[in-house]
């Protein structure tokens, strides 16, 4: 399905999918959540190649930190293995280890994969500061790190 770019934001409804929704990941590191995270996407038809993918999301990576602080952390990259914009999001019990703006670890990530393309490069923006509104309230995020399951999830971000 196609998604629908708004003037400046993008319908974070159109763009979660409880498919590519993790509560329960479990893993060490950033390397793990990154890739376990874009195999979820490559199941879900939104990439062709997980570490085609992962390599652009590893060179966004090296040019500044994606940990925004308050545990969460928002991977992104214009990718040419994407084939439709989407996000995975992931949800540990603990910290795992993350270069962020305020020193502490991780436990949310939301990784965005978006085309090459132009209307890419647009969307990427767009998309990234509608999930940047939500993610400036605390009571959102509060909600997203109790998140049993990926239904209360989307609910969180869409309500």
């Amino acid at each position: 399905q196609e998604v629908k770019i708004g003037v400046d934001y993008v319908d974070v409804k159109e763009i979660i999918d409880i498919n590519t929704i993790k509560t329960d990941l479990d893993v060490e590191n950033k390397d793990e959540a990154l890739r376990e995270l874009a195999e979820l996407l490559l199941e879900n038809n939104y990439i062709t190649d997980v570490d085609g993918f992962l390599n652009d999301i590893y060179a966004r990576e090296a040019a500044g930190k994606t940990g925004i602080g308050n545990h969460i952390a928002i991977p992104h990259g214009n990718s040419e293995f994407v084939k439709k914009i989407g996000v995975a999001i992931g949800i540990t019990r603990k910290d795992i280890p993350w270069e962020t703006l305020d020193g502490r670890g991780v436990k949310l990530i939301i990784l965005f994969a978006v085309g090459k393309n132009n209307d890419g490069a647009q969307s990427h923006l767009k998309l990234l500061s509608s999930f940047a509104r939500k993610l400036g309230n605390e009571e959102v995020t509060a909600k997203l790190l109790q998140a049993e399951n990926p239904e209360s999830v989307k609910a969180v971000l869409t309500s």
